[in-house]
């Protein structure tokens, strides 16, 4: 393609539920390192014997034996029941546990919760349920004596510049739009390429992952409108795919016809890596967020915008692209969309969306909201979010500069299974 490095690999997703384990649990995720003959394994190793009347009794507890001895035993409770964390029930709530016998304190930080979740001990191992969850993805971590841990007995784990995030998915009643389904997949492709914009990179290397919609290759005529999708504080390019399913999103809406086949571009949204190194407390935070900020802008206009554009076969035109992100990415989708009018009063892309943005940072434009031309204004907040009342005087203030504002609030706080709603909605509305 081009001199930047791409993997491509289809839609996949790593499954969190397994076999039901007892009466009320829906499953669990398994430890990476841990190894069990369970309710999955076993029915199919009994299956592939061949059973004879006179040896099936001494066969089978050789091979049985021998099997057992060469499978590490993992951690155990009760009567002999493997140690499960996290363990899903149908009514959404979620056990986690952790052996850790000598601490003096555990605690769950749990997406969503203002307080984390107080374990309690027996037998030096700590557990916690939590209330019912709503359908999702969320992040969690271990606080152990006040240090984080991630969950040594769960495998899917997100990567995240500032925490350790164990991760665990609730299913719904019935299928979710972000997961994946039954449907023609795309794919997602990984590049790699040399940033002159963005600072504090190692080696200057930056990312930005591209989703292609089912029938990309076999259509090599068709231009397709491009969806720049950004991401929250602390975490990466890979995020959408990983924790919000952005990919199955658009997999099942296009399927079902409720959605517009489009290409979608995740970058990495940081124009300044020293933002990580601050915290929200920090007295330069809100000074190196706007360096951020700026030089993001200027790292997607003139270096990936450019790329996608000859890589991809994207419409290259102002009607053709649309930016939305949620957090961070929500606060530089709203600031590049209203405050990045040319000339003529426009900016660079027709449909804009925030996703529970620090809406008290997002600078009122100058242009009018006639002026501006835009086809989609969407704002949108969970009604639990800390930045709820910011993002209601933002919309009324836009509305009086003449701007038609999509203003939508979701039930829950500033987590994944909000964002994943708000994307599922303002796709079907795009191009």
């Amino acid at each position: 393609m081009s001199d930047s490095a791409e993997m491509r690999t289809p839609s996949s997703s790593k499954p969190n539920i397994r076999g039901a384990d007892d009466r009320e649990g829906l499953g669990n995720s398994p430890g990476s390192s841990m190894c069990r003959i369970d309710a999955i394994l076993l029915p199919g190793i009994l299956r592939s014997m061949k059973w004879t009347t006179h040896s099936v009794s001494v066969r089978f507890a050789l091979w049985l034996n021998f099997v057992l001895m060469a499978i590490p035993v993992p951690a155990v409770f009760g009567q002999g029941a493997a140690m499960v964390s996290p363990e899903l029930h149908r009514d959404g709530s979620v056990t986690f546990r952790l052996d850790r016998p000598g601490a003096r304190e555990v605690l769950v930080a749990l997406a969503g919760l203002e307080t984390p979740l107080k374990m309690s001990q027996t037998q030096g191992i700590w557990s916690v349920t939590s209330a019912p969850l709503e359908s999702g993805t969320y992040w969690y971590s271990y606080v152990v004596d006040g240090r984080a841990e991630l969950d040594p007995l769960n495998d899917d784990v997100t990567p995240n510049y500032q925490y350790l995030n164990s991760v665990v998915r609730v299913p719904g009643a019935g299928p979710e739009p972000w997961e994946r389904a039954e449907v023609p997949h795309g794919e997602v492709h990984h590049h790699f390429y040399e940033s002159k914009i963005v600072k504090g990179l190692p080696n200057g290397r930056s990312e930005y992952f591209v989703y292609t919609p089912p029938g990309y290759e076999s259509h090599p005529g068709t231009i397709y409108p491009t969806l720049f999708l950004l991401h929250g504080l602390s975490q990466g390019a890979g995020d959408w795919t990983t924790m919000g399913g952005a990919n199955f999103v658009l997999d099942n809406l296009i399927a079902q016809g409720k959605a517009k086949p489009m290409v979608v571009v995740m970058p990495l949204g940081y124009g300044d890596m020293a933002l990580l190194g601050k915290g929200l407390t920090d007295p330069d935070f809100g000074r190196t967020a706007a360096t951020s900020t700026s030089l993001f802008k200027v790292a997607l206009m003139t270096e990936i915008v450019p790329r996608v554009e000859r890589e991809y076969r994207v419409a290259k035109t102002r009607t053709g692209r649309a930016i939305a992100g949620a957090s961070m990415g929500g606060f530089e989708s709203l600031d590049i969309g209203l405050n990045s009018a040319g000339k003529d009063g426009t900016g660079s892309f027709t449909w804009v969306g925030g996703f529970s943005a620090p809406a008290q940072s997002v600078d009122l434009p100058a242009t009018s909201g006639e002026a501006a031309k835009l086809r989609l204004l969407w704002i949108s907040c969970g009604t639990g979010d800390p930045f709820i009342e910011p993002t209601r005087k933002l919309i009324g203030q836009l509305k009086g500069k003449g701007y038609a504002v999509k203003a939508v609030e979701t039930p829950g706080a500033h987590i994944w299974p909000v964002w994943d709603r708000n994307l599922v909605d303002f796709v079907q509305l795009l191009f």
